[in-house]
Formats: C-alpha cells, structure tokens, sequence
C-alpha cells in the first residue's frame, strides 16, 4: 500500500484514478489487521465505511463531493457515532451502542470523511500513556516498547503507523498534544468554545475539547474548518465565525513571539529537546521575528490546579454511571445500594477511581472553600498572565513536553510523576487558548517530539501557521 501523508495527496490519487475511496478503505483495513499487535483500534467499522467509500466515489467524477472526500479518519472511543459502539475504553460502558452521533461526526460525514473505527485510549480520557485503558495498552508504532502518550494515544499511534489518514482526539489537559509529541504527528487543539462537545463523553466539561491528529497542518485546518462553528446543542460554543483555516496557512510578516524561559530552564526538561527548542528560536531570529522570554512565575501551579478542577468536574460527570440506567451492572449486586456501589467499583479502572474520589474531596463540605474554590482562582490568576503575555506576544512556544516517550512502567507506581508529563499542556487547557504540537526533532534514539505553539483565543489561523512555519523550519 502508498503511505499518503496528506490529504492532497489521496486526492491526486483519486482524481487521476489510480486509487478509489473503496479501495483506501480496504488498504487501511488490512494494515489495521496486520498491526493489531500495536492495540490502537478497539474495532472497525468495515460495512459503513465501505458504504461511504463507495458513496464518495460516485460524487468525486461529478464534482459533488465535498471537502474532505477521500480522507479516512478514526474517532477516539469517547466520541459518539450513531448505531456504533462507544465505551471510553472502559468496562462500565462495555457493549454501549451510541442512538446518535456527535455534532462533530455528522460534520464529518456531511463533508464525506469516511470513518474506519474507534481508537483505544485512557478510561475516560484520563491519563498520559495510554496505560490506563481497561482493553490494554496502546503501543508507540516507533517503538513498542515505549507509550504512545495519552489519553488520545490509539488516535496518535492510528495516525503514526499510517492505520488511517486522520483522527480525532480529545484534549483535557494535553491529551492530543502529548501523544503527538510521542508519536511524531500534528495535534491540534482549538480555543474552548470553538468545536462542539455535543456527544462527547465528558471528563471535565470546562477543559475538554475535540481535535485533529494528522501528519499535516494544512489536513489538521480542513478538519477544523468542517468541526468548527456554533452549534444549537452546546451552549458553551462561540458564535463567532469559523474561516477556512486551511487557505490562510502562509505567514505574513514578522512576528512577535515569547518563549517561557521557566520551561525552557527547566531541569527536567531533556537537554536534546531544549537544545532543538534553542536552535529553533535561533532561526526565528535570523528570520528577523522577535523571540523573547517571558516570565511565567506560576509554573509549579499549573499541574495541581488542572488536577483539582479535573478531577471535582469528573466526580460530577461520571456520577451518571451508576448500574441502572446503561452500561455495566454487577451480577453480585443484590439492592439498589450494591448495586451502586458494585457497579462502580467493579466497572471503572484504578485511575478513574482515583480521580473520583479525589474530585469528591475537593468537593465536599469543608474542603470546597480549601481546594475548589481557591482552583478556581488560580485558574483566573493563569489566565491573566497568559493574556498579559499575548498581549505583548503574538505566539508562545515551548516544548510539547518534558521528553521524548517513556517505557510502560515507568511512571506507573507515582501518579504525580505520570501528572507531571502535563506539565507544558495544561496551561492552554486552563486558559482556553488555541494550542498546536508539531513534530520538530528525534532524540538519538530515534524517538520524536513536537514543539507547541499557543496563541489568542480563537486565533488558530494564526496558530496553525505559524506552526506549520516552525514544522517546516528542519
């Protein structure tokens, strides 16, 4: 099979008809099937997508088909498609058959993406190496040894290992942009209020955002350009314009760009990332942009108050999982109380405990003033000092994240080691600014990691290009 790298080039393919949309669909699935070892997919969907393909075909010579024809993209499973199963990669949701889609997947289909199947992933979203999925581990296709990140990790490995064109992924705290970094693609996440979360399964509902992972930027905008955009079924989502991203990719002038020297100083920060990280702002200023440091004194902040609202917003969301209503009941349960209880404590994970009953604390009487209420204020604090800087700054950049991808095990027996893998993705969650990794280097081991770019609130045109500048720069 052709390894297509972009979208442009499928459609080259397509136009010159030495491929059709049926016969991608039947290349990818048979390179899924012979990577299984890898885990990224939880199953396919071979009937629809091939009933897509075929409905593409007959549209591309009569010039009807629409903008993304031709692109075979995979869903994260916390993503809902109508008449497929839909879990979180959890036991709790074991057999759950989605009665709609998410806005974002009928934006897709409307646009005739063809979608192959649902990725593996951390339960529930929550997790930074994909070690936390109760249908197991994910492996890094550049080397299994290692994690592919998370939670979004079966979308970044599909991607990597060249399973599909596309996928999407949701982003809470880093979880498109870490599993990027790891897997050498582009993920993107976009300002909060930009993309639907209408049929999303919820982690926290103020920091989750739907969004690309793909070996482009120019595929990550057309994506963008068809997901974004108001939508009646979520209040949270801005009105405001979405324009074509990906006709807007060249930058124009020079451009004023922040560094957080608090990241870039840091001791954990792999010395190989930071000597790219300083090559790269070299080249910037050769180019005649402005790149300076800017202070960021609220770093050792970050972590624990993304951990604090996370976790209070989870104990609400996932209050509905309860053994009566969908999804896994226990068969020991015996009245409505064991069933509660046995239901839960059987169907979800470790880790997904772990986050619940840390949320319930924070949450609870006497602690509430203590943890989530003072979480909240230094969430306002965070956002006016990122605002401050991009005021002064039309971009930042830092590294996507502290290293290149580690082993299955290592972080396992210290949850506040395996937090700390957020460290440089959390802020744009806390802050609901636009954020983009892309691929900028191998460590000598031959292992990728990205290099992010974080912008204004609903600036991805200018976030996305520059990006697509840095990716570009070798």
């Amino acid at each position: 099979m052709k390894l297509y790298n972009s979208l442009a080039e499928i459609r080259t393919d397509l136009n010159n008809g030495s491929t059709s949309c049926v016969a991608l669909v039947d290349q990818y699935l048979s390179r899924i099937d012979t990577a299984k070892n890898l885990n990224a997919f939880l199953e396919t969907f071979p009937e629809s997508a091939r009933a897509k393909a075929a409905e593409v075909d007959k549209k591309i010579p009569t010039k009807t088909a629409g903008k993304l024809a031709g692109m075979v993209i995979a869903l994260k499973d916390n993503i809902c498609y109508k008449d497929h199963k839909v879990s979180a990669s959890s036991q709790i949701l074991g057999g759950f058959v989605s009665p709609y889609s998410s806005t974002v997947v009928e934006r897709l289909l409307a646009e005739d993406a063809i979608i192959i199947g649902r990725t593996n992933c951390d339960e529930f979203a929550m997790g930074s190496s994909n070690e936390n999925s109760s249908m197991g581990n994910v492996l890094n296709p550049l080397d299994i040894k290692r994690v592919p990140g998370g939670s979004s990790g079966g979308s970044a490995a599909a991607v990597a290992a060249h399973l599909c064109l596309a996928a999407l992924g949701t982003d809470t705290g880093g979880s498109i942009r870490q599993p990027a970094s790891f897997c050498g693609v582009v993920g993107f996440k976009p300002t909060y209020g930009r993309v639907s979360r209408w049929g999303i399964i919820a982690y926290a509902s103020s920091f989750d955002q739907v969004g690309p992972l793909t070996h482009t930027v120019e595929d990550s905008a057309l994506i963008m350009e068809v997901i974004a955009g108001n939508d009646e079924f979520d209040g949270t989502l801005s009105t405001k314009e979405v324009p074509e991203y990906s006709k807007s990719l060249a930058v124009t002038g020079k451009k004023r760009i922040a560094y957080i020297a608090d990241c870039l100083d840091s001791p954990g920060l792999d010395p190989e990332i930071r000597e790219r990280m300083n090559n790269i702002i070299a080249q910037l200023r050769a180019e005649g942009h402005i790149v300076e440091p800017a202070s960021f004194p609220y770093l050792d902040y970050l972590v624990p108050a993304y951990y604090i609202l996370t976790t209070a917003e989870a104990s609400s969301n996932l209050a509905r999982y309860d053994g009566i209503r969908y999804g896994y009941r226990s068969k020991n349960a015996t009245d409505l109380e064991s069933t509660y209880k046995k239901s839960r404590s059987e169907g979800f994970g470790p880790e997904v405990k772990r986050r619940i009953m840390l949320g319930t604390f924070v949450l609870s009487a006497g602690y509430y003033d203590a943890y989530y209420s003072k979480g909240q204020k230094v969430r306002r604090l965070l956002r006016d000092k990122t605002e401050e800087i991009l005021n002064a700054f039309d971009y930042i950049i830092l590294p996507s994240t502290p290293g290149t991808a580690f082993e299955f095990g290592a972080n396992s027996a210290d949850p506040i080691k395996m937090y700390l893998e957020d460290i440089f993705t959390v802020q744009a969650n806390l802050t609901g600014i636009p954020a983009i990794s892309v691929p900028a280097g191998k460590s000598k081991d031959g292992l990728p990691f990205g290099i992010q770019v974080m912008g204004r609130n609903f600036d991805e045109t200018g976030v996305m290009s520059f990006a697509d500048h840095i990716q570009k720069l070798g």
